[in-house]
């Protein structure tokens, strides 16, 4: 491209249909798996070994991802072994089938170490219901309250729902390899922010880039802090990703994303993906100036109307950004009665 990446094209508008695969470089085919969610596909990636294909990323455990992944076996893929999986990060839409990839296909696992550990962790720890330091988490967060009771009788999201049982053995990838995949050196750079030690891989050709959800063309990835980690800052972990990664960012390169189209113009989207939080930040710090909760925050940061369905996901970001501003001495914080955190803006 000659506008050293300051557009950003979709080549192909148009995704494949579960099961079948189009061809984006020689020996790269994508294909993309449902998901039961407002966000409804993932997008997968077979690269081309000769004797076996390396998948990237998985889509969820479900009985339909495994049927949409026996037509592909036997169409697009050609009845060629799956022998790597590699899951760019932990999140279940990626890591979702790749125990199953093991155990009944005999695949390698590759991936950070800390995807590993928290999928096999989150795996195991199946609830219930709700733990009591996630009640607490909800309540500090002023979730609404209606919905605060209805979610304190419902059976939790559990990993070991829509991710396989996965065995032990893994092989780790970390900032600065090089891997050989498809034909193709690629060098590991990691993110952070929407998942920790989260990988994209960089084709030493210059032609290629697997982003997972650190890279994406026309939606921004959730930045959540949970009760797990509640001090947790993932928007200066995301930012400081963003800078480093867009380093390495070119007007040539084909990025390989998580969900929605393959593009080109990497280097105009990471100052977007930059600008993007830090204008939430501004409007957030706006919107502090009086005391307000975590969960009467969505306005500003999101500017729009919040479902009951994004309700979850837009409190634990909205917790980040609020953590962010705390974090870098802009906003301070006092406990209300009923437990939940006020947030203003300091002067």
């Amino acid at each position: 491209m000659m506008d050293g990446g300051d557009t950003i094209r979709m080549p192909h508008e148009t995704p494949p249909a579960p099961g079948e695969a189009i061809e984006l470089a020689e020996g790269v085919l994508w294909l993309r798996q449902p998901l039961p969610m407002r966000l409804d596909h993932v997008n997968i990636y077979a690269l081309d070994d000769g004797d076996g294909w390396t998948i990237v990323d998985t889509g969820m455990s479900t009985r339909k991802s495994r049927a949409v992944w026996q037509q592909a076996l036997d169409g697009p893929l050609s009845g060629k072994p799956v022998r790597r999986v590699l899951v760019t990060h932990h999140h279940p839409d990626h890591m979702g089938l790749a125990g199953w990839f093991q155990t009944d296909h005999g695949a390698e696992l590759v991936t950070t170490r800390t995807a590993w550990l928290f999928a096999r962790m989150l795996q195991l720890d199946e609830q219930a219901v709700p733990a009591d330091e996630t009640l607490a988490f909800w309540r500090a967060a002023g979730m609404d309250a209606a919905i605060y009771d209805a979610r304190t009788r419902e059976r939790p999201f559990n990993f070991a729902d829509v991710v396989a049982p996965m065995p032990l053995g893994f092989r780790r990838i970390r900032q600065d390899d090089c891997i050989h995949i498809g034909g193709r050196d690629w060098d590991v750079h990691i993110g952070n922010g929407h998942a920790p030690e989260h990988a994209t891989l960089w084709s030493t050709d210059g032609e290629l880039v697997i982003g997972g959800d650190q890279l994406l063309a026309t939606i921004s990835p959730n930045l959540g802090v949970y009760a797990t980690e509640p001090e947790a800052d993932p928007v200066a972990e995301w930012l400081e990703a963003c800078e480093r990664l867009s380093a390495y960012a070119t007007g040539q390169q084909l990025v390989l994303p998580g969900h929605k189209l393959p593009f080109t113009g990497l280097p105009r989207r990471m100052r977007q993906l930059i600008d993007n939080h830090h204008g939430a930040l501004a409007r957030l710090l706006d919107h502090i100036a009086t005391p307000h909760t975590a969960a009467e925050c969505f306005a500003p940061l999101f500017q729009r109307s919040i479902g009951e369905g994004e309700y979850g996901l837009a409190l634990v970001e909205s917790v980040a950004h609020l953590n962010h501003l705390l974090a870098t001495g802009q906003a301070s914080r006092t406990r209300r009665d009923d437990g939940a955190w006020l947030w203003q803006r300091r002067e």
